[in-house]
């Protein structure tokens, strides 16, 4: 989502600076073209590192003998770590 976003903006800010010839006194479209380009340049750069972030998985599996019942126990834990 945030990559779509990134590029959106670009675009649009791509437009108001290059494609649109139009002078408004009370803004500068220039300049708001250049900060939305350089606000989806940021998101799009975010949004690619954040998608190719590792994921690390631990799986633990411990069997442990009742001391009452004899019976043997298997217990299961899964961990999933975000770095």
């Amino acid at each position: 989502m945030s990559i779509g976003l990134g590029i959106f903006l670009f675009v649009v800010g791509a437009i108001l600076v290059f494609a649109l010839n139009v002078s408004v006194d009370v803004i500068n479209l220039d300049l708001v073209g250049y900060i939305l380009m350089g606000a989806g340049a940021v998101i799009t750069i975010l949004g690619l590192v954040l998608a190719t972030r590792k994921r690390s998985t631990v799986t633990t599996t411990r069997s442990a003998v009742d001391p009452s019942s004899g019976e043997q126990v298997t217990r299961h834990e899964n961990k999933v770590n975000d770095i």
